[in-house]
């Protein structure tokens, strides 16, 4: 999730993607995690590519929401506490309606 963007970098919460399967059964189980705060200056990022489906592949955020029933934003964000973030009553934005 992007925090921050300006002139200087960038600021990510997120997890290492060689942990995703063991971070959605540790949301799924309502362990608690902190999520990780990195900072990128601006003059080490080469690209920044979003998290789409790709053919019949899902996006890292459709897994996330499948397996946990969590937006991935609400558990990721560094401002929630755990109570919120165990919230399982929000739609998935593609159950929204129109």
């Amino acid at each position: 999730m992007i925090l921050a963007l300006a002139p200087a970098g960038l600021s990510l919460s997120g997890a290492e993607l060689a942990s995703f399967e063991d971070l959605t059964v540790m949301v799924r189980d309502g362990e608690p995690f902190t999520p990780a705060v990195v900072f990128f200056p601006m003059h080490r990022i080469e690209r920044v590519e979003l998290d789409l489906p790709d053919g019949n592949l899902s996006s890292l955020s459709q897994r996330f929401f499948a397996k946990t029933g969590l937006e991935p934003s609400a558990a990721l964000s560094p401002h929630l506490d755990q109570d919120n973030t165990n919230n399982k009553s929000r739609p998935h934005a593609s159950q929204e309606p129109a």
